[in-house]
């Protein structure tokens, strides 16, 4: 399975990523051998998530994630609750 996820960094601010193993690369953001951007704003939170058959729609949609301003971000992780 392939996931497109959004965590929450300490800072308050959101990443999106996409991975094969949410608990794996949740682990790896928290330890600092995740993102760049996630290393200096650690703990990170997993807040929302999506399911894919193939690599390439879970790429597609953290794309998509990325282009979507913050209350976008928001008003989806809270639709998602």
């Amino acid at each position: 399975m392939n996931y497109a996820y959004l965590v929450r960094c300490a800072d308050g601010t959101l990443y999106a990523g996409w991975t094969t193993d949410l608990a794996r690369r949740i682990q790896a953001h928290n330890e600092g051998r995740g993102a760049k951007y996630t290393r200096s704003r650690r703990p990170v939170t997993l807040v929302y998530y999506e399911a894919f058959g193939t690599r390439e729609e879970a790429l597609r949609r953290e794309a998509a994630l990325k282009r979507l301003s913050r209350r976008e971000k928001l008003a989806l992780i809270e639709a998602a609750r």
